[in-house]
């Protein structure tokens, strides 16, 4: 099957999804989502089907549900997005290492 988007188009729209992603803001932390490190990968298909593929920073974190319906929102956005599925993962377990530089200054961490 002869694909509908370039490389180059596929590409460009998962930068829009990881921009999407950027917005949203872990509510205890200040600092959104992809610069802690909690997304582990993104995969969009062309007929717009998108898993996003999480972790938290505790195992019994209770924002699982608000960033999910966070992540929800800010995909509504990329237009080339119609369905999301939110799946949380434990593996690699999150630690401080897998935070952006933004991220640690942001928190005071070194």
């Amino acid at each position: 099957m002869e694909s509908k988007f370039s490389a180059e188009e596929v590409e460009q729209i998962k930068e829009r999804i990881l921009g999407a992603l950027e917005t949203v803001i872990d509510p205890e932390l200040g600092v959104d989502i992809v610069n802690l490190g909690l997304i582990y990968g993104v995969e969009w298909e062309e007929n717009g089907e998108t898993v996003v593929k999480m972790t938290l920073t505790t195992m019994g974190c209770p924002l699982a549900d608000v960033l999910t319906d966070q992540i929800h929102d800010a995909l509504s956005e990329v237009p080339e997005v119609k369905h999301v599925e939110v799946k949380l993962v434990w593996q690699p377990q999150w630690t401080t290492e897998r935070m952006s530089r933004y991220a640690r200054i942001a928190l005071g961490i070194r």
